[in-house]
């Protein structure tokens, strides 16, 4: 958990749970499963449970921490919060009482805006009738490739007042990408040393088929050995576009 992120599209992260497990190509080099794995090593005890090593690796095997469930609570003051940047809260490990759980935090403390990013949207979707969606917690989901754009018609089945996808590390042309019902999109590419390259004229055509439907454009980043390494710049500006409050929304 931190109180302030170098994430630069929120303010501070929340692991209500850690771990998970590879499912797609955007999966392929993950930060959080290396960082896990360093985290494992330094004696954290929530990394200390290894997951499984053709999916996960050490100290990245889901797990639960009722610990951490009052610490937006804690936090007096508003932020906007990225939860589980170390896990996926719709994991079928998680259980749907602790999934319950979280969202009676988030429920419970409306100041705060919660931003939850998942690759497995059919459990949100099955789950959607059983959670309260309130206004501060918006939903969100990974597209890497064309062949993760299935996740956005699950999206568009939950309720959430705010959905959003991001595609980061984003791996190829999403051209003509249907944003009906979403109303925002990072955009980014993969850093690390083994990372992928990051054509332009991809998130070009993200940030131009955001223009035309009228969704906010977020680019993060170009990618390469570090985040940092290549800047964030897109045709000479920056490119921070947030959602629009849920009460000036049409």
């Amino acid at each position: 958990m931190a109180d302030g992120s170098s994430i630069e599209w929120t303010e501070a992260t929340w692991n209500p749970t850690t771990g998970c497990d590879r499912i797609s190509p955007g999966c392929d080099n993950c930060y959080a499963l290396t960082l896990a794995k360093r985290l494992k090593a330094m004696g954290n005890p929530k990394y200390q449970e290894d997951g499984d090593p053709r999916t996960s690796g050490p100290g990245f095997a889901i797990t639960e921490h009722p610990s951490a469930l009052d610490i937006p609570r804690r936090w007096s003051s508003p932020r906007v919060i990225f939860v589980n940047s170390m896990s996926d809260l719709f994991h079928a490990r998680v259980s749907s009482d602790y999934i319950r759980d979280v969202f009676q935090v988030m429920e419970e403390t409306p100041r705060h805006t919660y931003q939850l990013l998942t690759k497995r949207p059919r459990r949100a979707a099955r789950m959607a009738e059983e959670l309260p969606w309130p206004s501060n917690v918006w939903l969100g989901v990974s597209v890497e490739t064309q062949d993760q754009l299935w996740r956005l018609d699950e999206l568009r089945k939950v309720p959430a007042a705010t959905r959003f996808v991001s595609a980061e590390p984003l791996l190829g042309s999403l051209a003509g990408l249907d944003l009906a019902g979403l109303h925002w999109l990072i955009a980014g590419g993969e850093s690390g040393p083994n990372h992928r390259p990051l054509d332009p004229e991809w998130v070009r055509e993200l940030r131009d088929e955001c223009r035309e439907q009228k969704v906010a454009f977020f680019f993060k980043q170009w990618g390469g050995r570090t985040p940092k390494s290549n800047g964030r710049e897109l045709d000479g500006r920056l490119w921070d576009e947030m959602p629009e409050p849920v009460a000036t929304r049409a």
